[in-house]
C-alpha cells in the first residue's frame, strides 16, 4: 500500500518536472520530496520519473498514473468542499496568471477586496510576459488577452478595456509638437521587444506600422516608467492612467486601441465550487474596477 498523500507528491513533480520546483509549490525541501517520490515507486514496485540533469520525465508507468492521480486530487477537493459547506467564506490558496500589464494596475486592489471580505483567503498574483500553462497547473486561473481555442480549457469574456498613446508633461514640453501620426516619426517610442510578443493583440505599435521600438521592454510596468520618466511615448493602458496624472493622451482620436479580457480555467475545474465563488467575485470585481479607473480619465 501506499500513502495517498505521496499522489499530491507526485502530482507536483509532474507539473514541475524538477524536484525544486515542485518543493516551492509544496513547500516542501526537495530532498523530502525525492524521499516521497522513492517511496511511492517503491509501494508501486515500478519508476514512475526517468531522473537526468534536465529534470524528471514520466516513465510509461507514471504517464499512465497521472490520469489517475489527477482524478483523486479532483476527488478530494470535491470531498473537501461537500465537508465545508458552501455558506462559509473562501479559505486555501488561489494562484491566478495575468499579463503585467492587468497584474499590476488592476488585480491588487480586486483581489485585496476579496481577500478583506474571506480572511482564511490566501491569493496569489503570477505575473508572467508569457501565456500560463494551465496543464500543468501554474496557476488555477488566468486572465489572457486572447481567447484560447485548443486545450481542454473554459473561457469566459470578462470585459473590454481601453488603450491611448500618451507621454509625459515633461517630453511634450521638450519635443516637438505631435498634431498627426506621421509627427510620431520624428519621437522616441517606448514599446514591446518586437520578438518577444507573446500575443498578436498586444502589438500595439505593429499595429501603427511602426516597426523601429528604440526603448523596449517585455514588461508592461518597464514601459510604463519609461513613458512617466519623460523617456518617450508609447501604448498606456487607460486603467493605470490615474496612477499617473502626469501622463497624457496623445491623438486620443487617432489612436484608440480596444481590447479584451477572459477569464481562463482548466475545464476539470468546473466542478469546484471554490474556483466557481471566487471566479464570480474576480469577474465582477474587475469589471468594476475598470468601468470606475477607466471613468477617471
Amino acid at each position: 500500500m501506499f500513502d495517498w498523500d505521496d499522489l499530491r507528491v507526485f502530482i507536483a513533480v509532474v507539473r514541475g518536472e524538477s524536484l525544486s520546483a515542485a518543493g516551492r509549490l509544496l513547500r516542501m525541501d526537495p530532498a523530502t520530496v525525492g524521499r516521497r517520490i522513492g517511496r511511492l515507486e517503491q509501494a508501486m514496485n515500478v519508476p514512475l520519473f526517468a531522473k537526468s540533469p534536465q529534470g524528471y520525465a514520466l516513465t510509461e508507468a507514471g504517464a499512465r498514473l497521472v490520469e489517475h492521480a489527477e482524478a483523486a486530487e479532483q476527488a478530494f477537493s470535491l470531498a473537501s468542499e461537500a465537508v465545508r459547506g458552501h455558506a462559509e467564506g473562501l479559505s486555501g490558496q488561489i494562484r491566478i496568471g495575468a499579463p503585467d500589464g492587468c497584474a499590476n494596475f488592476l488585480l491588487p486592489q480586486v483581489c485585496a477586496a476579496i481577500a478583506q471580505d474571506n480572511p482564511e483567503l490566501e491569493v496569489q498574483i503570477v505575473s508572467l510576459p508569457r501565456i500560463v500553462n494551465l496543464s500543468r497547473r501554474e496557476v488555477d486561473m488566468a486572465i489572457a488577452v486572447s481567447a484560447p481555442t485548443a486545450g481542454r480549457l473554459v473561457v469566459q469574456k470578462i470585459s473590454d478595456y481601453r488603450l491611448h498613446l500618451a507621454a509625459s508633461q515633461s517630453y511634450l514640453k521638450d519635443s516637438p509638437p505631435i498634431r498627426s501620426l506621421a509627427d510620431l516619426q520624428g519621437h522616441r517610442m517606448v514599446g514591446y521587444i518586437p520578438d518577444m510578443i507573446f500575443d498578436k493583440e498586444l502589438d500595439y505599435l505593429g499595429e501603427l506600422g511602426m516597426t523601429q521600438v528604440p526603448l523596449a521592454s517585455n514588461s508592461v510596468s518597464v514601459q510604463f516608467h519609461w513613458i512617466r520618466q519623460g523617456a518617450g511615448l508609447g501604448i498606456v493602458h487607460d486603467f493605470a492612467l490615474p496612477v499617473a496624472p502626469d501622463l497624457q493622451k496623445i491623438l486620443e482620436k487617432e489612436v484608440s486601441l480596444t481590447r479584451s479580457f477572459y477569464l481562463v480555467r482548466h475545464a476539470d475545474d468546473r466542478r469546484l465550487e471554490r474556483l466557481n465563488r471566487f471566479s464570480e467575485a474576480l469577474t465582477q470585481g474587475m469589471r468594476v474596477e475598470l468601468s470606475r479607473l477607466e471613468g477617471l480619465t
